[in-house]
């Protein structure tokens, strides 16, 4: 068959219309101008800018959890603190807070003597173990004159004890002064009182008094001036409690 003559031209004519047209159908054309110029990658976050709040502010020695169950009024405690879960001597501390939130050491720290065979988070009658918490303290005793305390003060010669501590030393004397720890009590009548609304198997009767020598069925025992001192400086309207047990547990 002959070759027609320019068709190879019409081709590439056709080819180069039809690219001109597509060229067309994206957009007008505009005049060029200089590259933006280019802006700084900002800076990656890595989290929540928002400022945090302040940590709240817990006594010394205290973990998060223990100061949780102290009340938001409380604003003094007085620390019983014991080296082990076995140990029966520990070292008790005054704290108070000031209006800033902040705890500070008033008193102490002084010894103590706690029960025979140390501390429990689940007392039971008869068990030799000191209750493990957190307690109000609102009511106190004894067999002697009220020494100047601003909680209610019961003094009855029902307080009066007699007989030999776990080391033989004489017990004559040790309720001269006493401090209900508000353990399986009920609150706002005087030491003495039998009413136990947990059952007689949890025990009862935990005070903080004079310390006779040695270790104690349940209670927490102070040197006698100073259970004076820290019956005197309790102030109700400080709502005050007893913070008690192994360094370890109280820290967590």
């Amino acid at each position: 068959m002959p070759v027609r003559k320019g068709a190879p031209a019409l081709r590439c004519a056709g080819t180069l219309c039809a690219a001109l047209l597509l060229a067309g159908c994206g957009a007008s054309p505009t005049p060029q101008t200089a590259p933006a110029a280019r802006q700084p990658a900002a800076a990656p976050t890595t989290g929540d800018a928002r400022p945090k709040p302040a940590p709240v502010p817990r006594i010394p020695g205290i973990g998060p959890a223990t100061q949780a169950r102290v009340p938001d009024g409380t604003t003094q405690a007085f620390v019983v603190t014991g080296a082990t879960a076995d140990s029966n001597t520990a070292v008790g501390v005054l704290y108070e807070r000031d209006a800033k939130g902040r705890w500070t050491a008033t008193g102490g720290p002084w010894p103590a003597h706690n029960a025979l065979r140390g501390w429990t988070p689940e007392h039971e009658a008869g068990d030799l173990r000191t209750p493990i918490g957190v307690f109000r303290l609102g009511d106190t005793g004894g067999r002697l004159p009220d020494p100047g305390a601003r909680l209610p003060y019961d003094e009855d010669p029902e307080f009066a004890i007699s007989g030999t501590g776990f080391s033989g030393e004489s017990l004559e004397g040790s309720f001269d002064h006493v401090i209900a720890i508000d353990y399986n009590r009920v609150p706002g009548r005087t030491p003495l009182d039998k009413e136990r609304p947990l059952g007689p198997e949890k025990g009862g009767g935990v005070w903080i008094h004079v310390d006779h020598g040695g270790p104690t069925q349940a209670c927490v025992a102070l040197e006698r001036d100073t259970l004076r001192t820290l019956l005197v400086a309790l102030d109700p309207s400080r709502e005050p409690v007893v913070v008690m047990g192994p360094a370890p547990e109280l820290a967590r």
